[in-house]
């Protein structure tokens, strides 16, 4: 995710960091061929009475900057809902161990033990939905035999969960929890449930694919045609106008692609190593551990990830 600080806007014209401008270059590049083409031969088609009007493309324009105003939504839609997931993951953790703590207060060591699985959680969903070896980061927060479990298991974040699950239960066993305050814990494991849910609903569900291939064959068509509609009138102006027209529709396309998959790390996706870098700090913290991990920042090209 790009973190830019404030900016006057006449200098955001200019941002480049962030943009979607660097992966559509090479589409605009042939959208200006394709005007000087549509220069070169203009006199050589018009003879064979061959000759496109702006009229039609205004209505195609229309109807385009609707369906990808939807699909816009649609990817928008799952980027916010994969945000709430990993609010509410922060809440419940946090909400968990604090419930914990008050329950059991003088039981430091359990609160310890119990917040290393929380954090475990946290960091093994990330590389779960990244599609990356989580192994490092579990061997630095586990346990070493529940590591041993955990990175045997093909399903490690699941795994977690029900590890946390049998302490609490133990807890309950050993009386140190009553059937009330049992519940009130195991509500909590419910919502990281949910979330570990919710969030492989997303990353395993794909927008349609046929809804975008019929959408940016439309647009690429579109883009790819209109150079010759407006040389008639614009001449060597065309590819001034024809690339502007163009970024807009192929930009919209470009991130509305990359929202789709919140959980990636283009610039426009969720910094899930920072928000679970905050988890393991907040978590820590409650916990009067030191020293607290240092903090994610962005680096030199704003990219939080």
């Amino acid at each position: 995710m790009i973190i830019r600080p404030n900016q006057h806007w006449f200098l955001r014209l200019f941002d480049w960091r962030g943009s979607v401008l660097s992966k559509i270059t090479f589409r605009l590049g042939l959208n200006v061929l394709m005007s000087i083409i549509a220069i070169v031969f203009y006199q050589w088609y018009e003879q064979f009475g061959i000759h496109l009007t702006v009229a039609p493309f205004s209505l195609l324009g229309i109807a385009i900057a609707i369906f990808l105003g939807f699909r816009n939504n649609a990817g928008y839609s799952r980027f916010v809902e994969a945000r709430m997931l990993w609010g509410t993951l922060l809440i419940a953790e946090r909400t968990l161990l604090r419930q914990l703590q008050n329950l059991l207060p003088e039981e430091k060591a359990l609160h310890r033990h119990i917040a290393r699985y929380l954090i475990a959680f946290a960091w093994s969903l990330k590389h779960q939905l990244r599609h990356t070896d989580a192994t490092a980061d579990l061997y630095r927060i586990l346990p070493k035999p529940a590591f041993a479990e955990v990175n045997a298991s093909p399903m490690p974040t699941n795994r977690i969960l029900l590890l946390l699950g049998h302490e609490i239960g133990r807890l309950r066993q050993a009386g140190q929890l009553s059937d009330i305050t049992y519940k009130m814990l195991d509500n909590k494991l419910d919502e990281l449930a949910h979330v570990l849910g919710g969030c492989e609903r997303i990353a395993n569900t794909p927008v349609p694919f046929a809804y975008t291939l019929i959408l940016q064959r439309t647009v690429y068509l579109f883009c790819s045609l209109l150079p010759f509609a407006l040389v008639a009138d614009l001449h060597y102006m065309t590819p001034f106008v024809s690339v502007f027209i163009s970024y807009t529709f192929l930009s919209w396309d470009s991130l509305a692609e990359e929202l789709e998959d919140p959980f990636g790390t283009t610039a426009n996706d969720l910094p899930l190593s920072a928000i679970c870098n905050g988890i393991e700090r907040s978590l820590m913290e409650m916990n009067d551990q030191q020293p607290l991990p240092a903090l994610h920042k962005p680096d030199r090209h704003f990219n939080l990830t």
